[in-house]
């Protein structure tokens, strides 16, 4: 008898795949703010992130959803920092 509680679970990279080819609404992009700065972001559709070059931090988006906690935020490389 076949176990009919197994779940496909997607793994990281095909999650991350999957964020990737989500819309962010343009909306919400205009009133977001860094929360460490106050500064604007800058949405980074490629990495599906929102950039503060002031914080030097990528703030993750997943599932449509901005994660805006410093503690879930990537530091920028100086060469991102700059290319801001």
């Amino acid at each position: 008898m076949a176990d009919t509680n197994i779940k496909n679970t997607p793994n990281k990279d095909t999650q991350n795949k999957a964020d990737e080819n989500q819309m962010i609404d343009p909306r919400l992009l205009e009133i977001l703010i860094c929360p460490q700065t106050r500064g604007v972001l800058v949405y980074d559709r490629n990495n599906n992130e929102l950039l503060s070059k002031k914080a030097g931090l990528a703030y993750p988006i997943r599932d449509s959803i901005p994660i805006m906690l410093p503690d879930e935020a990537r530091t920028l490389s100086d060469e991102e920092i700059n290319r801001l």
